[in-house]
């Protein structure tokens, strides 16, 4: 039962980082755009901007997991390499135990209210009052669920099923 409640978790986050990867397209397009806007078009430069800036926020927010699960963060590997792998499973487990799961639970709880508030509101960006700024500060609410997902998925889930 745990391991099909765990595959299914594991599955729909692999889902949701494979879609949000292709953010990175209108991204690139937005910041490329936004000189010839500003330089040539001399309008919509700022809302290619405050566009390009919840998108991002987006996707950094799907990065960090997806690095987590690649198995790619910056480490110091300095002695570990050297130790055997299921001594390094269990530091692994640990490390989500002890760092990531309530770094991820007190990003949940700290910023509930804020991105609640934002969200009702539908927040604007200050500089330029255009529309979208509660969707950066719900993805870092959203960043909290994906790293606490993933950090349970690695204390809990059988080997075969933390990363598909």
């Amino acid at each position: 039962m745990r391991a099909r409640a765990t595959a299914g978790v594991s599955a729909a986050l692999a889902a949701s980082l494979r879609a949000t990867r292709w953010l990175i397209l209108p991204i690139s397009l937005l910041l490329f755009l936004q000189w010839p806007l500003r330089d040539l078009v001399k309008a919509y430069a700022r809302e290619a901007n405050d566009l390009g800036q919840w998108m991002f926020a987006l996707y950094v927010a799907a990065a960090v997991t997806a690095t987590t699960r690649a198995k790619a963060h910056l480490a110091s590997d300095l002695f570990a390499h050297r130790y055997a792998p299921a001594t390094r499973a269990r530091l692994a487990r640990i490390g989500a135990a002890v760092g990531l799961l309530p770094w991820s639970l007190w990003l949940l709880t700290a910023g509930a209210s804020l991105t609640l508030q934002s969200v009702a509101s539908l927040e604007a960006f200050p500089e330029t009052t255009n529309p979208g700024f509660f969707l950066v500060k719900a993805a870092m609410w959203l960043m909290g669920l994906m790293a606490f997902l993933q950090a349970v998925l690695d204390v809990w889930a059988p080997t075969d099923v933390r990363r598909p």
